[in-house]
């Protein structure tokens, strides 16, 4: 307990996805810091499917005020990262510093998480190879193309990464997640 996690969005991220992470993780005694690439308060979505479309459409959801800007972070203050999904991973995976963040959360053997789109920064920073990966079935490609293997599993756990498809996942999802995070407190404990 009392651990520090890091949730990364932005405008444009995943309403439930982004409150379900932080009030469970709030749940569970841990300190969830909402990273962004600005201090402010960010506009969050919806994404559901409707009846008669081919993709899922999007309305506005809940704004939510982020902590901290992503050139705050220090990755040893944090013992795990959760890259949330919606469209903010389109534009927070061309960050550099970011993907330097997640790469030193990997070098560290640190927690990474990713749900939904959140896994286009996994990508991005080089760690889907070798890797099998879940993610929103739309992204498949580019976790093959980025050398990983995709699955079907509604959340994955590859070393020191568990990946989720969408907010549909968040049971098994946050199983694994906490059952790392308690698995990491035995080992250091």
């Amino acid at each position: 307990m009392n651990r520090k996690i890091l949730l990364v969005t932005g405008d444009g991220g995943e309403s439930y996805e982004t409150l379900y992470a932080l009030h469970r993780f709030q749940e569970e005694g841990d300190m969830a810091v909402i990273v962004a690439p600005s201090k402010r308060r960010l506009n969050l979505v919806m994404h559901d499917f409707e009846p008669g479309w081919d993709t899922y459409m999007e309305r506005p959801g809940y704004c939510l005020a982020s902590d901290l800007t992503i050139e705050e972070v220090v990755v040893d203050d944090y013992d795990a990262i959760l890259l949330l999904g919606g469209r903010a991973p389109e534009y927070l995976r061309n960050n550099g510093t970011l993907l330097e963040i997640v790469r030193e959360f990997d070098r560290q053997g640190k927690w990474l998480f990713a749900i939904c789109h959140g896994i286009q920064i996994l990508i991005t920073a080089g760690l889907a190879n070798n890797r099998t990966l879940t993610a929103y079935e739309h992204v498949r490609t580019e976790i093959e193309t980025g050398g990983g293997t995709y699955s079907t599993q509604q959340a994955v756990r590859d070393r020191n990464i568990v990946t989720a498809q969408t907010w549909q996942s968040h049971p098994e999802f946050y199983r694994e997640v906490f059952a790392c995070l308690k698995k990491a407190e035995l080992v250091e404990g």
